[in-house]
């Protein structure tokens, strides 16, 4: 975390909270209020763009919550706020989540008011980890969401991450970088999350490069010496006679060449990676590849591939990076019960389902038809999404040490789908999402008695 300005306090973790989630911490314990809640994770309407919600983000939560903790500086801090007494301060010292969390697993497909995870824990220890829960979950799952679009774009092309230059901040550029792997993006420029993740790293020269140097061809002679499996950027000044200069750099090279490929940033990419291919075929370059980068993004991507443009690899950075069309979601995280009985909000177009609950997936010919979301303990038809993955404050698998698996468990998931839900297209029909008959009654009936009590305390 960032240091303070004035340098006396070093923030932690521990204050990746919002004010009144503290504020009701100390509250609660006022009244004596230590009995265990429920807390729901979930997206309430969808970006129109978007069929389904990829989760994600899950597992560097997890340990996150295994380590959170209150520092001695932070909680200087919170004394210097004139808001919390000495014994309260005192408490968070010893602040640590012990409770149960139920989740969707990672990379798993999920659709409006479904639950993406479920937090079982006193009730102050579920509501501080709020702030961190939604931040976790919320960018990884909207990265990693917009990044399957692009990838499905590709249509098994290569697409690689170029954006963390325009990410909205280190931390979403390096989390950022995960979510877009578990969704199908085979690389990244960022070194960070390269290290971090084990992820290949990608990324040659910028134009700056071409530039210092008093030709083009000079430029790649100079680059290719150094780097010689390298990709050439060859638009800086004119496309077709950069594939030119590469094409001639290959030939003073001859037996010697291994460049892998060009690489175009800018202009008609459909017709000059045409030109481009053609240049390089008759040259008897066939084994080089074209990289197309500049401003891409899924509907792009898209149509190039139905022109037929003959390009290898896809670079997206900004528009994949920060989830331009759809730059938040409307998630949310809402006490569900307390002290064993249900709570519910019925705030106009925010109202809540009460109780612990499971989502039901019920397939077709290994095809998914529809969802039930159901009371946790109630038998339904289909397959259970949620399951425990943290139980008395400790997880229940070790940190995931290989993105692939990920990969390759969100990829299984997405393809259960129907095809109308996997299109980029706006599917015709929503996905069937239901509420069983038992939630159903158990909600309207916790929602007349609200309404009554209302009433009753509103009445002279």
């Amino acid at each position: 975390m960032p240091q303070r300005v004035s340098g006396r306090f070093e923030a932690s973790d521990g204050l990746f909270l919002d004010l009144y989630q503290l504020t009701m911490l100390r509250a609660y314990r006022a009244q004596g209020m230590e009995g265990e809640a429920a807390f729901s994770l979930f997206v309430r309407a969808f970006p129109e763009e978007r069929n389904f919600l990829i989760a994600c983000g899950l597992d560097e939560l997890l340990t996150e919550i295994e380590r959170f903790r209150f520092s001695e500086d932070d909680i200087a801090f919170l004394g210097e706020l004139g808001l919390f007494p000495e014994d309260f301060l005192d408490g968070l010292r010893g602040f640590r989540f012990t409770g149960d969390i139920y989740a969707l697993p990672e990379g798993t497909p999920f659709f409006p008011n479904e639950p993406i995870l479920e937090v079982i824990a006193p009730i102050g220890q579920g509501q501080v980890l709020e702030t961190l829960i939604l931040n976790h979950i919320g960018l990884q799952t909207l990265l990693a969401s917009k990044a399957h679009r692009v990838v499905t774009a590709a249509a098994g092309r290569r697409v690689m991450d170029f954006g963390a230059r325009r990410a909205q901040g280190g931390d979403a550029a390096i989390r950022g970088a995960r979510a877009l792997a578990i969704a199908g993006v085979e690389g990244t420029s960022l070194l960070a999350a390269a290290a971090l993740y084990g992820l290949p790293a990608a990324g040659t020269m910028a134009h700056s490069f071409v530039e210092a140097f008093a030709s083009e061809a000079e430029a790649f002679e100079a680059f290719a010496r150094v780097y010689p499996q390298t990709v050439l950027l060859v638009d800086t000044y004119d496309t077709l006679q950069g594939v030119r200069d590469a094409i001639a750099l290959a030939r003073r090279l001859g037996s010697d060449c291994r460049l892998t490929g060009v690489r175009l940033d800018s202009g008609d990419l459909a017709a000059l990676s045409r030109a481009t291919r053609a240049l390089l075929d008759e040259a008897g370059l066939q084994h080089l590849r074209i990289v197309a980068s500049g401003g891409l993004n899924e509907t792009k991507v898209d149509a190039l591939v139905r022109a037929g443009a003959p390009i290898d690899i896809f670079g997206v950075g900004t528009d994949m990076s920060v989830s331009a069309d759809a730059p938040a979601l409307d998630i949310a995280y809402k006490l569900t019960e307390y002290a064993g009985a249900g709570r519910m909000k019925l705030s106009q177009t925010k109202a809540t389902l009460p109780g612990r609950k499971q989502v039901f997936r019920r397939e077709e010919g290994g095809v998914a038809a529809g969802d039930v979301l159901a009371r946790f303990d109630e038998p339904c038809e289909g397959r259970p999404l949620l399951v425990p993955v943290m139980r008395g404050g400790r997880r229940l698998a070790p940190p995931v040490a290989d993105l692939g698996v990920l990969r390759a468990q969100a990829a299984q998931a997405i393809a259960t789908l129907p095809a109308e839900a996997r299109a980029l297209a706006p599917a015709p029909r929503p996905y069937p999402v239901s509420v069983s008959p038992r939630l159903q009654a158990e909600a309207e009936a916790l929602r007349e008695r609200l309404l009554r009590q209302a009433k009753d305390a509103g009445a002279p």
